[in-house]
């Protein structure tokens, strides 16, 4: 039982961490986009990295968005239709979601991951960092979405299915 709450915990913690992460990562994309427009439109010399530093970070902020929700169970679904389910079908249909997010989270991590990888090596476009770069967030992103999803899967949420 220690170890469970210490795990869910640990998960909270996880949670928190991820939704910083997406908010920092929204709070610098607007800077990021606010430098880039005075660059372009007062200074006239628009800054190159911005719009490559702006995709990371959106991708960041989606991903990791995206990963909270499904921990959380608001992703896109249809309530109507498995709430309306007898209940021994709900039970399966929320495994099945889950189930569906863990196989996506899972590949985003892993493709994500591949392209990380394979592109570190080459320089960005308008930005002094790796291309690499660029799939931080699908990776990282999508390892959480696994995550949370498996957690969810293995721990299941007792007030929903019951």
């Amino acid at each position: 039982m220690a170890g469970s709450k210490a795990l869910a915990g640990a998960f909270s913690a996880l949670d928190k961490a991820a939704i910083a992460i997406a908010a920092t990562s929204l709070c610098v994309l607007v800077l990021v986009l606010a430098w880039q427009v005075i660059g372009r439109y007062a200074l006239n010399d628009s800054p190159g990295w911005t719009e490559p530093v702006a995709l990371i970070l959106m991708s960041v902020a989606a991903l990791f968005g995206a990963a909270v929700a499904v921990r959380r169970e608001s992703h896109f679904n249809f309530p109507t239709f498995v709430e309306s389910a007898p209940a021994p079908l709900r039970m399966a249909f929320r495994a099945l979601a889950r189930l569906i997010a863990l196989g996506f989270g899972a590949a985003l991590a892993f493709y994500g991951g591949y392209l990380m990888l394979d592109s570190w090596d080459i320089p960005m476009a308008g930005a002094p960092a790796p291309e690499g770069l660029s799939y931080i967030g699908i990776c990282l992103g999508g390892a959480l979405i696994a995550l949370f999803a498996l957690e969810r899967l293995v721990a299941g949420d007792p007030e929903k299915e019951a």
